[in-house]
């Protein structure tokens, strides 16, 4: 009997919805609704390329040379970019979650992260998944149960779909006032710039077109609940959004250019983040963990007709 790269599947179903959550990484595979797809997947046969679906903790997106300060104390973690020397993504991405909760249109993950050299410090996380009528849910929780407090941040990196089309043919719109800008070599933070006046003011919807994005976007503008959208308006009439709450006060945007060729804009990452990228080096956004202490943070996807006015952009 083989096993999926991904372990094991976990299948959720709401009406004319399905979303597959996975064992290995705990993150959400696919997600679909009416048999469009709404998060681009991966093979079943396949590894996780690109961190698709996955949760970022406890750090997300890039960590210089490993290397931080907290508490007076200097921690270095191993370099999982070895190539650009940076640390990526957090330590869950590899590991094996369990269900700790489980309903057809729900479930929980959790996982304990051990004390490990560069991070002696332990987090117990949980993921929980659900599908009702507004989509596809996601609730993130942390809580230290070590016996020190700790730094913390997380993400997650789902990457939304165009449906039969490149994302090159959709319009992107992203409620952001602000870009931090990243230096091409390690792509980590040199500057921020406002979006007015340059190519990656998507406040207004606007055709992606060939523009390669891999940075991190912040000055939200929220809705009265206090959630900040991304919408790709896809040329079948139809928009795939991805809301973040206030927890999550960055979104980054991906243009997949770095994946194989054959996956390469076959989606948009869009990765809610509570902290930037270099964030442990810089404490920018990094909270502080106290003994008992828990953080939460929640997103959500779906997919909706697009309206009249937008289609009058395509």
């Amino acid at each position: 009997m083989s096993t999926a790269p991904s372990g094991e599947q976990f299948e959720l179903v709401s009406g004319d919805q399905q979303a597959t959550i996975v064992e290995v990484g705990g993150g959400v595979r696919a997600y679909t609704h009416a048999g469009r797809a709404v998060l681009q997947d991966y093979p079943l046969t396949a590894m996780c390329d690109g961190a698709h679906g996955a949760p970022l903790v406890p750090w997300p997106n890039r960590l210089g040379d490993g290397r931080y300060r907290f508490a007076g104390v200097d921690y270095r973690v191993a370099l999982t970019e070895p190539e650009k020397s940076n640390a990526i993504h957090g330590f869950l991405r590899w590991s094996a979650w369990r269900p700790v909760r489980r309903a057809p249109d729900r479930i929980a993950l959790a996982i304990r992260a051990h004390p490990r050299q560069g991070y002696p410090f332990t987090l117990d996380v949980e993921v929980e998944y659900g599908l009702d009528s507004n989509g596809l849910s996601v609730r993130t929780t942390a809580t230290n149960v070590g016996d020190a407090p700790c730094p913390y941040g997380c993400g997650q990196h789902p990457y939304l779909s165009p449906g039969d089309a490149l994302i090159d043919e959709c319009l992107l719109e992203v409620a952001a006032g602000t870009r931090i800008r990243t230096d091409p070599d390690r792509q980590l933070p040199v500057g921020i710039d406002a979006v007015a006046g340059t190519e990656f003011d998507f406040r207004q919807p606007r055709r992606l077109g060939s523009l390669r994005i891999d940075d991190a976007f912040t000055d939200l503008d929220r809705d009265p609940q206090g959630r900040a959208w991304v919408r790709l308006h896809r040329p079948d009439t139809w928009t795939a959004e991805l809301w973040v709450d206030r927890s999550y006060s960055l979104v980054e945007l991906y243009t997949a250019d770095t994946l194989t060729p054959a996956r390469r804009r076959r989606g948009l990452g869009v990765e809610p983040m509570t902290c930037p990228p270099n964030a442990f080096q810089t404490g920018d956004r990094v909270r502080t963990l106290h003994p008992g202490e828990a953080a939460v943070a929640e997103w959500g996807v779906r997919i909706v007709p697009r309206n009249t006015c937008v289609n009058a952009h395509l």
